[in-house]
């Protein structure tokens, strides 16, 4: 259940990722929800994710305090 709460969390960031302020809500709500190793794993995956998408890099920071 919980590796699909992740999948889920990676869909629902992906198509929002158009819009800083609901990518960064949506990314919130999934600190709150995601287990201490998905958090580190989506982590990576944004860095990743966000490399050529400038405007999401402050997002990070959400994700670097847990």
């Amino acid at each position: 259940m919980a590796r699909a709460m992740f999948e889920y969390t990676k869909t629902v960031l992906e198509k929002v990722s158009f819009n800083t302020e609901l990518f960064k809500k949506e990314l919130e709500k999934a600190v709150n929800r995601l287990l201490p190793y998905e958090i580190k794993e989506l982590y990576f995956w944004l860095k990743e994710f966000t490399s050529n998408k400038p405007e999401l890099h402050r997002c990070l920071a959400l994700v670097e305090r847990n």
